[in-house]
């Protein structure tokens, strides 16, 4: 198992509430909203600053009804569908993220692709998740605080989905953390989980985004904060993927004691 970055170790967690983040800030937001980026859309940074790129896909997985579209959405700024439909086919969505990286101070602007699908097309077309996972950067694997069967199928998830790419970034996601009160999930089994896997575990809550004064219009900063630490986490376990493939740092061989020569 890859040596995993310890949480704020690669980006600055907070970087994002502070004046200069702010600024980047407003290449994602307009008037406080969210900006709707297409596939060959980016943002268009102040004349006064300036970041590099880094694009990754991202496959969303996990059992039909535990949230991966209304996940995706939050994480664009998009109103979260009140009523459950499944994903028909594959579903692609770009989030723009801007952050500082700790030992630089470099801004990196990262493109996150998501893809997400329905249960039902995966099992239905044989093309689909081998669609998903080809030149897959991370796997985001959701279960739901109130469902736990599919806490449960995360180990069929994991080994199904991302069994053939093990040096690829995976974190798992709990979904409904707001519903934490009615969970069948308790967390020693979280920790059992955690031990087990050695893989990150974040949460999520799944209510409806905060309005703007209008009371129509979902508020993009607030939006935001409420997911900055799925979108810093994510960019944190990418980064630190991309810079041992280059051998920039070592790797979890290159840490393991050598052995005694005889």
């Amino acid at each position: 198992m890859a040596q995993l970055p310890a949480p704020g170790s690669v980006i600055v967690p907070d970087w994002h509430e502070s004046a200069e983040g702010k600024e980047y800030l407003s290449s994602i937001l307009r008037k406080n909203r969210r900006r709707v980026f297409g596939l060959l859309e980016r943002p268009v940074l102040p004349p006064q600053v300036a970041a590099d790129t880094a694009g990754y896909k991202i496959f969303v997985s996990g059992k039909s009804g535990v949230g991966k579209t209304a996940l995706v959405a939050k994480l664009a700024g998009l109103e979260v569908p009140v009523i459950h439909h499944e994903t028909v086919g594959i579903q692609t969505t770009i989030v723009y993220w801007p952050a500082k990286l700790q030992a630089s101070d470099r801004v990196i602007i990262f493109r996150f692709e998501f893809w997400d699908c329905g249960e039902a097309a995966l099992k239905k077309f044989d093309h689909i998740l081998p669609a998903c996972k080809e030149k897959t950067d991370a796997f985001l694997f959701l279960f739901s605080f109130t469902d736990r069967s599919s806490f449960d199928d995360l180990p069929a998830q994991l080994s199904r989905v991302a069994g053939d790419a093990p040096n690829t970034v995976k974190m798992v996601i709990g979904s409904k953390f707001d519903q934490y009160m009615h969970t069948d999930v308790p967390e020693r089994d979280l920790t059992a989980f955690r031990q087990a896997w050695e893989l990150p575990l974040l949460r999520v809550k799944s209510v409806p985004g905060r309005r703007l004064a209008d009371g129509r219009t979902l508020d993009g900063r607030a939006g935001l904060a409420d997911v900055a630490h799925i979108l810093n986490g994510l960019g944190e376990h990418l980064w630190h993927q991309d810079q041992v493939a280059a051998g920039l740092i070592p790797g979890p061989q290159e840490n393991a004691p050598e052995e005694e020569q005889g």
